[in-house]
């Protein structure tokens, strides 16, 4: 038995004599003796010991096996995955004029009509749910709740179609939460939706500063309002977006909400999001958390920051886990109000970077894509490939206008990892 190639070790400084192991492959970690590691590379270790530390990926048997199975999680995800999720943008009207809004000159008053919804949930019948994949379809914006007449349709159709093949499926959101009354959440939760994202920028001064109506008036009180009427209904995860300089502040709304009644008991995450600029592009605030690049180090600390006032007031928070970028997984897919597809919401309205439409169904979007871009000797014999994957393309098409490259991520990691992994341990000893 050998040591995982993807394994990062850390001194204990709570018990000397320990290391703090952590495994970038499977997210594992534990407290292990120094004399443990001296022997599995002395090639002296118990039966018992080996399974324990096997089982979470500690120790393998071949680390060439290993690596291998690194570079083809992808096909074998792909292969086996039951599962897919799907972001439908219902139209690209918002009620809100949002200071760093990323889709620009994408919004306006613009639709998914009811043929169009029909053609998603036909799409969705032949290619997904007649190959036995169960879709979580997210409904996205603009917000969707202007578009509440297509919610009620397209999930009453998809449900008849799932059941008519002895399958089910799932529904989200993400809204700006303003038209998220006690009454909608009630019929969303009839319908089957269960989890919508609700953004709250800070404080009530910060949030109506960036996200007021389009009259100017301030959003946060209604959507405060909104969320204590219908927390008890749906699972509501709050992202909070914040910038350089405002991101001190946020531990005042973490406060508000626990006075106003929105607990931790009633609220299922609280996650935060950096509201940045690379190069020329806007980065989307509801995906950039686990999509694009950190290397910034006010980033890291921010975050670091945030999560951890979060989990002192018992929130819970996004785990400490490799993320999968959706557009490695092959059935993933965006489908905008006009019926084309994409494989990033960050991609809707550029130029070569659709793949297909409703009518068409997916074309080859491997070269266009620069799928396996981290399938190189650079990146498969990094220890982080397992938590980066080449990095978002999302990003390195803001720094240099075309994905044609890795989003390198290995300076973020050496700075911050280590730091998330003592706030995780730490967190879950509390808990115990």
């Amino acid at each position: 038995m050998h040591l995982s190639r993807y394994l990062k070790r850390y001194s204990c400084h709570e018990r000397p004599g320990h290391l703090l192991l952590f495994s970038t492959r499977t997210a594992a970690i534990a407290i292990v003796p120094e004399k443990v590691i001296a022997n599995i590379e002395q090639g002296a270790i118990s039966p018992a010991t080996a399974e324990t530390l096997s089982r979470l990926g500690f120790l393998v048997p071949d680390t060439e096996v290993e690596a291998e199975q690194v570079r083809q999680l992808f096909t074998t995800i792909n292969g086996e995955r039951t599962v897919a999720t799907i972001i439908a943008v219902l139209n690209m009207d918002c009620n809100l004029a949002c200071t760093y809004c990323f889709e620009g000159g994408l919004k306006g008053k613009r639709y998914m009509d009811h043929a169009t919804a029909e053609r998603l949930v036909s799409f969705l019948d032949r290619h997904y749910l007649a190959e036995g994949i169960a879709p979580n379809l997210d409904f996205y914006g603009g917000e969707p709740l202007l578009s509440l007449d297509l919610i009620r349709s397209i999930t009453t159709r998809l449900k008849e179609r799932a059941a008519g093949r002895g399958l089910s499926c799932s529904f989200g959101m993400v809204s700006n939460g303003t038209l998220l009354t006690g009454d909608v959440a009630c019929e969303l939760a009839s319908l089957g939706v269960t989890g919508v994202q609700v953004t709250l920028d800070g404080t009530r001064e910060n949030h109506d500063r960036y996200r007021p109506f389009v009259s100017g008036k301030g959003s946060f009180d209604v959507i405060v309002r909104n969320l204590l009427e219908a927390c008890d209904l749906l699972d509501i995860s709050i992202v909070c977006n914040y910038t350089q300089e405002n991101y001190w502040g946020f531990p005042s709304l973490l406060d508000y909400l626990l006075e106003v009644g929105l607990k931790p008991e009633r609220i299922a995450a609280v996650n935060f999001a950096p509201i940045s600029r690379i190069g020329t592009g806007e980065l989307p605030p509801e995906f950039n958390d686990s999509c694009a690049s950190h290397n910034m180090p006010w980033v890291y600390e921010s975050q670091l920051f945030l999560r951890q006032e979060a989990l002192k007031r018992g929130y819970s928070v996004a785990k400490l886990r490799p993320p999968l970028c959706m557009v490695e997984l092959a059935r993933d897919l965006v489908v905008t109000h006009e019926g084309e597809l994409y494989k990033c919401p960050a991609f809707m309205g550029r130029k070569g970077l659709a793949v297909g439409t409703l009518e068409a169904g997916v074309t080859e979007y491997r070269e266009s894509h620069n799928l396996d871009l981290w399938n190189n000797e650079e990146c498969l014999d990094c220890e982080y490939l397992p938590f980066c994957y080449g990095g978002c393309r999302l990003s390195r098409l803001a720094q240099t206008g075309e994905i044609n490259g890795v989003d390198c991520r290995r300076d973020y990691y050496e700075a911050s990892l280590e730091r998330y992994v003592r706030q995780e341990m730490a967190n879950t000893s509390r808990k115990r």
